[in-house]
């Protein structure tokens, strides 16, 4: 398998999707403090979920990056 298939595998892009997904959840339940008024609690559990995404995100960027022969 060449390098070129290895960094165009399916799996790394399923990886970069879910990271998306996650990151886009993050981003949403921020917005939840507007609704429920309790900002440091939602802002401190999106942060988390925010860093999930962006650690799992990071990890299909280094396969892909490390797909050499």
């Amino acid at each position: 398998m060449s390098s070129m298939q290895k960094a165009n595998a399916v799996n790394i892009y399923v990886i970069l999707s879910v990271a998306t997904i996650i990151g886009i959840v993050g981003v949403f339940f921020r917005f939840l403090d507007e609704i429920f008024g309790h900002g440091f609690i939602f802002t401190s559990i999106s942060n988390v979920i925010l860093v999930i995404g962006i650690i799992i995100s990071l990890k299909g960027v280094f396969a892909i990056l490390g797909a050499r022969d």
